[in-house]
């Protein structure tokens, strides 16, 4: 053992080793998922018990996304500041709390400050927290370590969908977000409290032979057209699921569904249990195909796959069976956004500031509440049909697979064969960052 990894031994011990680091990164982003991917059984009922519509019970979850989202750059740099333990148990009990104080919310406002912000904010902290310490601790596989962990957020909601569905049956809403508010909050605080990030020599041999090393701080990132155009691509593939994420039960209504059964099952709790599974299921997946073809390839597969999908899906809405089948093949080809885009960002500005960094990036995806949440349910309620909202996403799914191999490849190319032209060669007052410096992918 050389000293380098003799050192890195004695520092973590089992708490800080990078595996019980993935494990306990993966139960916490299990037991925050819920409110966002069960968020479309409450809807019905909150519309029922305020007399709201859906387009304003809708704007509760652009306002989680929003909130989890764009309070991300300022939550990723009090996490490098600070330490993760008690950021990120902090997230946690403000998750638990956002059920637990909804629970009693009676009116509009009321469930958009406790679901909507403070649910927000509190997933939002752990999210961000999360990914930005695995691709730390994993320099080398970290495709795969961002999966495995967004993995976790997205099938988080497997253990619970049928127990929550059964739930709102048996005792109301209000109870239930009670209930698993508690549950969701102590699983999470508890998680929390064993995470750490990895010494600043981590895995410093591997990091100096393939020089992924420190990076660009955001302000120098934020100038940069190839993040511009990755933050583009991802709002248009944020839009896409999240539309189905927040209307999934609205529109199986519509199209006959919702009350259907299979094999004795409900078809919409069926569906939403198998797509959290695929949703989860894809991340690891497609992050460590992308750790061998490369990124954008990646992207193109799964990307086209989301658009084959969703068609496939619209063409065949009224056959329950198929419905259910093929909302898990939809998510299968959305969730991997969450492997793809944190590990293409580290693996072109580098690890230094990768969680503040991605905190700019997953602000996308509040952009991609607001196109999939209230404004997709406004198209749906001035068209009369949800034709033209599925028109819309398809189109944006087909589109940013195009662009992942046509324009991001080439930009992301010539960005880094650009800076690496100039290594060693610093501005005057100003070092390169190892970030610039040439790497394979």
């Amino acid at each position: 053992m050389n000293t380098t990894s003799a050192r890195q031994t004695r520092t973590t011990g089992i708490l800080g080793s990078r595996w019980m680091q993935l494990f306990l990164g993966l139960i916490c982003m299990m037991a925050i998922s819920s409110p966002q991917y069960v968020w479309t059984l409450f809807t019905k009922p909150l519309m029922t018990q305020l007399g709201v519509s859906l387009t304003q019970v809708q704007i509760t979850f652009s306002i989680f996304i929003v909130l989890q989202t764009f309070l991300s750059p300022l939550q990723g740099y009090l996490i490098e500041t600070f330490g993760p333990k008690l950021l990120l148990a902090v997230g946690a009990i403000m998750t638990g709390l956002s059920w637990v104080l909804a629970s009693s919310a009676d009116t509009l406002i009321s469930v958009y400050v406790t679901y909507g912000l403070l649910g927000g904010v509190g997933t939002g902290i752990i999210y961000v927290g999360i990914i930005g310490l695995m691709v730390a601790w994993f320099p080398d596989r970290r495709g795969m370590a961002a999966g495995v962990v967004a993995a976790g957020y997205g099938m988080g909601a497997v253990l619970s969908t049928f127990p929550v569905t059964i739930s709102i049956a048996k005792l109301g809403y209000q109870p239930t977000l009670l209930h698993f508010g508690l549950i969701f909050g102590a699983i999470a605080f508890l998680a929390a409290l064993g995470m750490k990030r990895p010494p600043d020599d981590w895995m410093a041999d591997y990091i100096a032979r393939t020089k992924k090393t420190q990076g660009l701080s955001s302000g120098q990132m934020l100038k940069t057209p190839v993040f511009w155009l990755m933050f583009a691509m991802m709002t248009m593939m944020s839009t896409s699921g999240l539309m189905v994420i927040s209307q999934m039960a609205s529109f199986s209504r519509d199209f006959g569904i919702a009350g259907a059964t299979i094999f004795g099952m409900g078809a919409l709790p069926l569906a939403l249990t198998i797509d959290r599974f695929t949703n989860g299921l894809t991340r690891p997946f497609f992050g460590w195909v992308s750790d061998r073809i490369g990124r954008e390839r990646t992207m193109l597969i799964a990307f086209g796959l989301e658009a084959i999908a969703m068609t496939l899906w619209l063409l065949t809405r009224d056959n329950t069976l198929l419905f259910v089948l093929l909302s898990g093949l939809v998510f299968f080809g959305w969730g991997e956004i969450f492997s793809l885009f944190p590990s293409t960002l580290t693996d072109t500005f580098g690890e230094k500031h990768a969680t503040t960094n991605y905190g700019f990036l997953y602000m996308a995806q509040g952009i991609g509440s607001i196109f999939g949440g209230p404004l997709s349910a406004h198209l749906h309620e001035i068209s009369g049909s949800w034709l033209p909202v599925f028109a819309v996403v398809i189109s944006l799914d087909a589109l940013t697979a195009l662009l992942a191999i046509a324009v991001l490849k080439p930009t992301r190319e010539k960005y880094l064969r650009a800076n690496a032209s100039i290594e060693g060669r610093p501005r005057a007052g100003e070092s390169i960052p190892d970030g610039f410096k040439r790497r394979s992918f």
